[in-house]
């Protein structure tokens, strides 16, 4: 096994993979809510720009940070090396092509929810006033569907790369993760316990200082 697959945010963003179904749900819902208030094609691109562009464009410029959960963030100078090394693997081994074939994938997946959507009316169980509103949630509930899609594809990016690839990969900068990832939420020392990659970085760090001691 790879030593860097010993990171456990790695998995647990690839884990998110299985919640795509689920907010593929919330989109059907969102566009069962009331009748078209303007022709099909406009509601499609109301929301695709809402849940499709702001994640691709972010995948594409300021990958979304992986030493994250949800509304918390690992700060950029509480990362160990190899976590540095890891998040240069998401800019190194990035495959545009893959993200933006992924986007249009959604592009398809979400006009074959639209087509059936209104075999979920009975659910909604909200007036036709709703509509504006449903297509905004579908929207950002297409936004979360893009997300559980992007960031497992390029954690499946990274989880390929051999060790050896991995061994010679430099860390990334630390005064440049800020403006180069997209870190979401409140920022802390430490998400996780520690896990075997940072006892193995704090153990060298320990003889480093010894060394520099003597």
């Amino acid at each position: 096994m790879r030593s860097f697959w010993k990171e456990p945010l790695l998995w647990i963003h690839l884990a998110g993979l299985a919640a795509l179904p689920l907010a593929l749900e919330v989109v059907w819902l969102g566009l069962a809510i009331g009748d078209p208030i303007v022709p099909v094609p406009m509601e499609l691109m109301l929301v695709a720009a809402i849940g499709v562009l702001p994640v691709l464009w972010m995948q594409l410029t300021r990958p979304f940070d992986i030493f994250s959960i949800l509304v918390i963030a690992i700060k950029p100078e509480k990362l160990t090396q190899e976590q540095r090394s890891i998040l240069s693997l998401f800019k190194t081994k990035a495959n545009p092509v893959l993200t933006i074939a992924a986007g249009v994938l959604m592009l398809w997946v979400l006009w074959q929810i639209y087509r059936v959507a209104p075999l979920a009316a009975t659910v909604t169980h909200l007036a036709p006033g709703w509509r504006l509103v449903g297509l905004l949630g579908a929207g950002l509930a297409f936004g979360v569907s893009n997300l559980f899609l992007q960031v497992p594809l390029s954690v499946g990016q990274v989880l390929f790369t051999s060790e050896s690839a991995f061994a010679a990969t430099e860390p990334y900068p630390l005064e440049q993760i800020r403006q180069d990832f997209t870190i979401p939420g409140l920022q802390v020392n430490q998400i996780l316990p520690f896990t075997e990659l940072e006892s193995a970085n704090a153990t060298t760090l320990e003889e480093v200082e010894v060394i520099s001691n003597k």
